[in-house]
């Protein structure tokens, strides 16, 4: 089929193209994005990629809205380890974990307003958070400290109150990812995950999040590429008429906008093929295809839109569907023009005090008899480095090294992947504190096997975990319930002893 349609088939690429929502490459529109806006295109969505500071996103925005005045622009900003609009130095507010762990619907509610005031200055105007999943496995590689907690009513609580406050600053919500990703081992960027729960218990744990985020009055929800039998036994959630359908629009009650995940993961791309998960998605009731970091070039979304059309003309997706869902991110687009032109003004400053002053609240510290804070002198510091969570910007800094070395001078750094690590963790530490800087210690061996090393010489160190601290070592623990720069300068005032 050509890039070029006429006729009735071009008033189905228009169709076509609003329920998209690509990515692009660059800190400006590239040419196909501007012509494609003018052709029917509904959304865009930004990466890290595409965010330089505050003021070339505004001066993105602002080129796409002269172009149409409703697209929805929407971006991947958790406010927590995973940001895109602070992927350069990282979040200066803490995560979900974080707020969970604080247990304040009110703070939770003011941090994200404050997120949806930042972004809505910017011309941002639907996120593609909260993370409403309730990180019920522990072993989870890819959600964690991404999630309120294990806790379902903490979750809920909290997903409703992230929602109140986000879109109260002029920023639809979009809940993720439903049916729930919490008990899962396997990351849906690679392979699908089966929750293999039966309806009691998915409506005890994995729904709940959901309904509040419904109740809350959420504009969207996202799909998780996810096998539930118990739900569907055939089809992942995303193509799932059983579960986009019957449970969330029928028994939930959504009316808003259904966004799949991006499009390309392989948990649904390596089944059905880039293009067929996306038409079988829009046949299963989604309303519009988010195409993530993998495929950003006009020939992706001129593929995309042109099977969208195929599939019509061949009766696979009936022209009815594929209207339906243009209607409803039509009427997004007019909530966004709406909450546009009632925003509030944008904070002033380096940075909201509110983050700061919740990831302060956020830490725990466990000490045993032989473990004191702060720490007596400038410490050596050493960093365990995971396995990179392709959800996390592989640019977004972490870590306690940077801002315990701005409050203490001569505090001294090292930094360990697997494979790299010395026999002794410790060396380099002699007369002075150490520190252990840790992410989800209890998922990896070899991490903990450095650490019981380091400990093992050094019992007095600090261990600072950054991740969900399921396993708690060190006479000194400190936990900070993620790791954004948020949080890492609070766990550093701590040690410093500033606070």
């Amino acid at each position: 089929m050509s890039e070029r349609i006429a006729g009735s088939t071009g008033d189905l690429a228009a169709l076509a193209a609003t329920v998209l929502q690509p990515g692009f490459v660059g800190t400006t529109p590239p040419p196909w994005v501007c012509r494609w806006l003018g052709e029917g295109l509904g959304a865009v969505v930004l990466f890290a990629r595409n965010v330089v500071d505050h003021d070339q996103v505004a001066a993105l925005t602002a080129t796409l809205r002269a172009e149409r005045p409703d697209v929805i622009v929407a971006i991947d900003e958790e406010a927590g380890d995973v940001t895109r609009i602070e992927s350069v130095r990282g979040s200066t507010r803490p995560g979900n974990f974080a707020l969970g762990a604080v247990d304040d619907e009110a703070l939770t509610e003011e941090v994200a307003r404050d997120l949806g005031v930042e972004l809505a200055a910017v011309g941002v105007t639907l996120n593609y958070a909260p993370d409403a999943d309730v990180n019920s496995n522990p072993a989870n590689p890819v959600i964690g400290v991404r999630s309120f907690g294990a806790d379902p009513a903490l979750v809920a609580r909290h997903t409703a109150a992230w929602i109140r406050g986000l879109q109260s600053g002029g920023v639809a919500a979009c809940a993720k990812h439903f049916p729930g990703h919490g008990d899962t081992r396997v990351d849906s960027h690679h392979d699908l995950p089966r929750i293999g729960a039966d309806r009691a218990r998915l409506d005890a744990v994995e729904l709940a999040p959901f309904r509040a985020a419904v109740t809350a009055g959420a504009q969207a929800v996202m799909t998780g590429h996810l096998l539930v039998p118990a739900l569907d036994p055939e089809l992942p959630a995303t193509l799932s008429p059983r579960i986009l359908g019957g449970l969330l629009r029928d028994e939930l009650g959504f009316q808003g906008v259904v966004v799949t995940d991006a499009v390309e993961m392989r948990a649904v791309a390596d089944r059905y093929g880039f293009t067929g998960a996306a038409v079988r998605a829009l046949a299963a009731g989604a309303d519009a295809i988010c195409v993530g970091g993998g495929r950003a070039t006009e020939a992706d979304a001129v593929e995309l839109r042109d099977a969208i059309v195929a599939a019509v003309l061949a009766g696979e997706l009936p022209e009815e569907r594929l209207a339906e869902a243009a209607k409803r991110v039509g009427q997004l687009a007019a909530w966004t023009v709406a909450a546009r032109a009632d925003r509030p003004a944008a904070p002033r400053g380096d940075g909201p005090p509110i983050g700061l002053a919740a990831a302060r609240r956020a830490l725990r510290v466990t000490s045993g008899p032989a473990g004191s804070l702060p720490l007596a002198g400038p410490a050596h510091v050493v960093e365990f480095a995971p396995p990179h969570n392709i959800a996390i910007g592989a640019e977004t800094p972490w870590g306690i090294a940077g801002p315990l070395t701005e409050l203490v001078p001569g505090t001294t750094t090292a930094r360990y992947a697997e494979g790299e690590v010395p026999a002794d963790p410790a060396a380099g530490s002699a007369g002075r504190p150490l520190v252990l800087v840790v992410r989800d210690l209890h998922r990896h061996d070899w991490m903990r096997s450095a650490v019981d090393r380091a400990l093992a010489a050094r019992p007095d160190a600090v261990v600072v975990e950054l991740g969900v601290p399921a396993l708690v070592a060190g006479a000194v623990h400190l936990a900070t319930h993620g790791a954004t720069r948020a949080t890492a300068y609070a766990a550093a005032e701590l040690l410093a002893g500033g606070r």
